[in-house]
């Protein structure tokens, strides 16, 4: 089973003919001397954002494995971008993200 990290890998080369995608590190992290790091996104924030080319509209892809799930945070965040005029997903595959960035073109 490919990692997380392989399948945005794989798809963010797989959406550059449609679209310019920056991956987003989200969450805290334990700095050398003790203190914790937060990003500074809000939670759930997707894994991966950017626009598509064709009419600069805003993207937000969050990736899983094939067994992975949401969390609720991130359940909550998609929700709130459906509200939007904006693209967003869950994609396991680089297939799976073409499909989401070129269906309502």
């Amino acid at each position: 089973m490919m990692r997380e990290q392989d399948i945005q890998n794989s798809i963010r080369l797989a959406l550059n003919p449609y679209a310019i995608i920056f991956r987003n590190n989200v969450g805290k992290v334990k700095t050398a001397d003790g203190r914790f790091f937060d990003t500074g996104l809000p939670r759930g924030y997707s894994d991966l954002s950017g626009f598509r080319k064709s009419d600069g509209k805003m993207i937000f892809i969050e990736v899983k494995t094939d067994k992975g799930r949401l969390r609720k945070d991130q359940k909550q965040f998609l929700e709130t971008m459906n509200n939007h005029p904006v693209i967003c997903g869950v994609a396991r595959s680089p297939a799976e993200a073409i499909q989401i960035v070129t269906e309502s073109e």
